[in-house]
C-alpha cells in the first residue's frame, strides 16, 4: 500500500510538468528523480509532514485554474491514480504537553493548483504522526460544504461495509493517516484542521518531542508576492509542580510565559518556504532522586463516567542516585516461518545488542521455537563474555525461520526457569509475529502461576510483531505479569522497538510498588491493575477512577536494587489545567480492550465504546465516519436572513438544515486487531500484502489499454478492443502476458514523458 502511495506520488509530479504558472514562478516543476536515485524515493515521497493531494484520475483535467494554457490531449486515465501535492498558502501549529503526551493541532489552507475551474478532484489528506501517534479528527471547510470526522460505536449493520473503500480512509503506515475529501472543485482553498496525540520520549531525566513539520520543496506556492506566514505555539505543563528547563528546539521559539512546571513559547515568522525541518524541542524535570506525585480532576458534565479522576506519576531520578537490580533474563523469541527475512534479522541484532549489555552479574538463556522448542543451554548461564560469544554462535546456527507456532510451552518454560530467583529481577522477553488458539488458556495459566508466585514473580516484556499477532493477549500477559508491552507495526521499526523493550525491562530501579491507602476508597479502578516496575528509561504513570473521600497524604513503596525498601511521599494536588480524561484516554482503551478480549465481557465492550466516542480515540469497537454538511451564507440563505445580514455588514456562514450526509471509512483499529490465525498457520510474513488478481475481462481491458502515441501530436489515445468477459482464465492470462509485453510502458508513463512539459520549458 505505502509502495502504490509513493508511485502515485511520483507519477503526480510527473503530470504536475504540465501546469504553467507564467514567467514569474518562485519555485521550478518538481523533477521525478534520477535513475539511479530510485531506491530513495521511498522515502522521499511519503508525506513528512501534514500533506494534501489532488487525486488524478483522468489527466486531461491536469491545468493551471488560473491561467488555462495549451495541453497535449490526452486519452486513458491514471490507473490507479496520481496523486498531485498541492501548494500550501498558511499553516499554524499547536502543541500542549502533559505528562508524557503532547495534543498537536495543524492548520493550514491548502489550494488545488493543478485542476480547470470547470472540474473537480477528490483531494486526499496525510497525517504523519510522531511516537505512539493518535488521530484524534479532522475539519474540512471548503466551497460552501464542511466536512469533520466523528467516531461511533461499531454497529451489526453489515450491509456499511459495502459501501466501504479503502481509499476513502486508513493508515498508510501505521503512523500516518489519511483521509479522502470527495469531489473539491479546481481553484478552490481548502481550510483544514488536523488533531492527533503522541507520545513523548523520555531519556535521563529529559523529554523530547518530535512534530513531523518537514514540508517538501514543491508545496511552497509559485507565486512570489504571496505572503506566507509560519506559527508555532508551544504549551508545557508537566503536572509535577517542579522546575522545568528548555534543553534545545529546532525553531526561534519566544518565551512567553514561566511557572512551576509549565512553560509556553510561541514562534511568528514570514517565510520564503514553509519549514524544512521537523519541530522538535526538549526540556529537562530531573531529579536527583526518585520523585512522584498524585493529579486530581472532576469529571466533566458531558462525561459518562462521573467518578472522580486521579493520576499517579513516579520519576526515575537521575542516573547517579539508581541502584542497579541484578537480573535473570530469559529470551523467547519466535522464529517461525512468517519471521523469515528483516523480522528474524533485526531480531537477531536486537538480541545480540541486549545480550552484550548484561551485566556479569546478570544470568540469562534463550528459547526459540516454532512448532518446536529449541533452549540454547538447559539452565540460566552466567553473563560472562564467553557464554555471551557462545550464545551468538548459537542465535546464528538456530534462529533459522521455519515451521508453525506455539507460545505456550517454550513461555512455561521460561517460567519454570525462573521461578526460584533470590535477590535479582526475574524477566522473559517474548517476540512473535503470529496469533495461536490457546491464547486465553496461556493467560489463565500465567495468571495462576505468576499472581501466585511471591511478589518478584517473572516479569513479560512482549513485544508483537506486524498486524497478524494478538496485540490484546500480548498486553494482557504482561499486564497479568507486571510487565510492559510494545508493538512494531512496521518493519522498518522492528530493530529500535525491540531494543527500546529490552532497554526498558533491563533498566528497573524500583520494584514490587505498592500505594495502599487507595484500596480504602468507596469505589476504586486503575490502569494498570497490576502496577509495572519503574524504568529509567521512561516514568510511571498510573491513572484511574474513583469515589469516596481521598487520602490527604499517599506513599508509593517499592524495592530499590539494593534489595531496600524505599518509601516515596507523594504530592497531591489538583489538576485544573490537565485533561486528565484525555491524557490518559488511549492507555485505559488498550487496557480494557485487552481485558474485554480475555473476559469476553460485553459490558466492558460497551464501556470502550463510549470512552473512544467521548475522547475521539480510535478503538476495536468504534469506526471513523466523515460528516459532509453544506453551509451557506446567512444573506443567501432567506430573504429576512439577507437583510439581517445587510444591516450587520458582515457575513455569517450557517448550517443548512439537511441532514449531513455519512461517509463510513473501513474499520481503523484493524493494523492492531485481535490476531489472525489463518495468516499465521501459512506463515504470511508480516507487512504482506498478496497479489489482487482482477476478473477476467478486467485483466484483459487494462492490458489492451496500452499507449499508440503519436509524435506529431504528441498525445496518447487507448486501443478500443471490447472484450467478452466469460474468455478462458488461462487464455486471458496468456494474452494479458502477451499484450503487456509488446505494449510501451502504458499510457501514462508515455504521455507523461513526452507531453507533461510545462510551457516554460521545463
Amino acid at each position: 500500500m505505502a509502495d502504490d502511495f509513493v508511485k502515485a506520488v511520483e507519477d503526480g509530479l510527473k503530470l504536475s510538468k504540465r501546469l504553467y504558472f507564467g514567467k514569474d514562478r518562485a519555485v521550478l516543476p518538481p523533477k521525478p528523480l534520477p535513475a539511479m536515485d530510485k531506491s530513495a524515493s521511498a522515502d522521499l515521497y511519503m508525506p513528512t509532514a501534514p500533506m494534501v493531494y489532488a487525486v488524478i484520475q483522468d489527466p486531461k483535467i491536469v491545468d493551471n485554474p488560473d491561467i488555462p494554457s495549451y495541453q497535449p490531449h490526452v486519452h486513458g486515465r491514471c490507473d490507479p491514480p496520481a496523486l498531485i501535492p498541492l501548494q500550501m498558502n498558511r499553516v499554524d501549529l499547536e502543541v500542549d504537553c502533559y505528562l508524557d503526551t503532547a495534543f498537536i493541532r495543524v492548520s493550514g489552507s491548502w489550494r488545488v493548483h493543478c485542476v480547470m475551474g470547470s472540474k473537480s478532484c477528490d483531494c486526499r489528506i496525510a497525517i504523519p504522526m510522531g511516537e505512539e501517534g493518535s488521530i484524534l479528527g479532522v475539519e474540512v471547510e471548503v466551497s460552501g460544504k464542511s466536512y469533520s470526522t466523528r467516531l461511533i460505536a461499531m454497529g451489526d449493520n453489515k450491509d456499511v461495509e459495502k459501501g466501504v473503500r479503502p481509499e476513502h480512509g486508513g493508515f498508510l503506515k501505521p503512523h500516518i493517516f489519511t483521509l479522502t475529501i470527495p469531489q473539491i472543485d479546481g481553484g478552490c482553498n481548502l481550510s483544514i484542521k488536523l488533531c492527533w496525540s503522541q507520545k513523548l520520549s523520555y531519556c535521563d531525566g529529559l523529554f523530547s518531542l518530535n512534530v513531523p513539520f518537514k514540508f517538501p520543496e514543491y508545496v511552497n506556492p509559485t507565486i512570489k508576492k504571496l505572503p506566507r506566514k509560519e506559527k508555532i505555539l508551544l504549551n508545557v505543563n508537566t503536572g509535577t509542580g517542579t522546575e522545568v528547563l528548555c534543553k534545545t528546539t529546532s525553531h526561534p521559539l519566544k518565551q512567553l510565559r514561566r511557572d512551576v512546571g509549565k512553560l509556553g513559547f510561541s514562534y511568528e515568522a514570514e517565510v520564503l518556504k514553509w519549514s524544512s525541518t521537523d519541530f522538535t524541542f526538549s526540556y529537562s524535570v530531573s531529579a536527583s532522586h526518585i520523585f512522584g506525585g498524585v493529579l486530581l480532576q472532576s469529571p466533566s458534565t458531558h462525561d459518562f463516567d462521573q467518578r472522580e479522576m486521579f493520576c499517579v506519576y513516579l520519576f526515575p531520578g537521575s542516573q547517579q542516585s539508581r541502584k542497579v537490580f541484578r537480573k535473570d533474563v530469559v529470551f523467547v523469541v519466535d522464529i517461525s516461518g512468517s519471521m523469515q527475512g528483516k523480522p528474524l534479522e533485526d531480531t537477531k541484532t536486537a538480541l545480540s545488542t541486549a545480550l552484550s549489555k548484561l551485566d556479569q552479574g546478570d544470568s540469562f538463556n534463550i528459547i526459540a521455537f516454532n512448532g518446536e522448542t529449541y533452549l540454547f543451554s538447559t539452565s540460566m548461564e552466567l553473563a560472562t563474555q564467553e557464554a555471551v560469544e557462545r550464545a551468538s554462535q548459537w542465535i546464528s546456527i538456530n534462529f533459522i525461520a521455519g515451521g508453525s507456532t506455539n507460545i505456550s510451552v517454550p513461555l512455561t518454560k521460561a517460567v519454570e526457569m525462573l521461578t526460584n530467583t533470590r535477590g535479582s529481577i526475574p524477566i522473559i522477553f517474548l517476540v512473535t509475529d503470529g496469533a495461536v488458539e490457546d491464547d486465553r488458556h496461556i493467560c489463565d495459566l500465567m495468571k495462576s502461576r505468576l499472581t501466585n508466585g511471591g511478589s518478584i514473580c517473572p516479569r513479560i516484556y512482549s513485544l508483537g510483531i506486524g498486524s497478524y499477532c494478538n496485540h490484546y493477549f500480548l498486553r494482557m500477559i504482561a499486564t497479568i505479569s507486571r510487565g510492559q508491552y510494545d508493538a512494531a507495526y512496521d518493519l522498518d521499526s522492528i530493530e529500535f522497538r525491540m531494543q527500546k523493550l529490552f532497554t526498558r525491562g533491563l533498566s528497573t530501579v524500583l520494584t514490587d510498588i505498592t500505594i495502599d491507602t487507595l484500596k480504602d476508597l468507596d469505589e476504586f479502578e486503575m490502569y494498570p491493575s497490576r502496577l509495572p516496575d519503574l524504568s529509567s528509561e521512561s516514568p510511571l504513570t498510573i491513572s484511574g477512577r474513583y469515589q469516596g473521600k481521598f487520602p490527604d497524604t499517599l506513599k508509593a513503596n517499592g524495592v530499590s536494587g539494593d534489595l531496600s525498601n524505599v518509601v516515596v511521599e507523594l504530592k497531591i494536588q489538583n489538576a485544573k489545567d490537565i485533561p486528565l480524561d484525555r491524557v490518559f484516554a488511549k492507555q485505559q482503551i488498550d487496557l480494557l480492550t485487552a481485558q474485554a478480549w480475555f473476559s469476553e465481557d460485553k459490558q466492558l465492550v460497551e464501556k470502550v465504546a463510549k470512552m473512544s466516542v467521548q475522547t475521539n480515540i480510535i478503538s476495536e469497537y468504534t469506526r471513523m465516519v466523515i460528516l459532509e454538511t453544506k453551509t451557506v451564507e446567512e444573506n443567501s440563505f432567506t430573504e429576512s436572513s439577507a437583510k439581517k445580514a445587510s444591516k450587520k455588514n458582515d457575513t455569517q456562514k450557517i448550517v443548512d438544515s439537511e441532514v449531513p450526509k455519512t461517509i463510513f471509512l473501513q474499520s481503523l483499529s484493524l493494523h492492531i486487531g485481535f490476531g489472525d490465525l489463518t495468516a499465521t498457520a501459512e506463515n504470511i510474513p508480516p507487512g504482506y500484502e498478496g497479489p489482487k488478481l482482477p476478473e477476467a475481462a478486467e485483466i484483459f481491458v487494462k492490458a489492451a489499454s496500452t499507449c499508440c502515441s503519436s509524435l506529431f501530436n504528441k498525445c496518447c489515445c487507448i486501443c478500443g478492443i471490447q472484450c467478452c468477459s466469460k474468455l478462458n482464465d488461462q487464455f486471458v492470462v496468456v494474452l494479458t502476458q502477451l499484450c503487456t509485453g509488446l505494449a510501451c510502458f502504458g499510457c501514462f508513463e508515455c504521455f507523461s514523458n513526452l507531453c507533461c512539459c510545462g510551457q516554460d520549458g521545463q
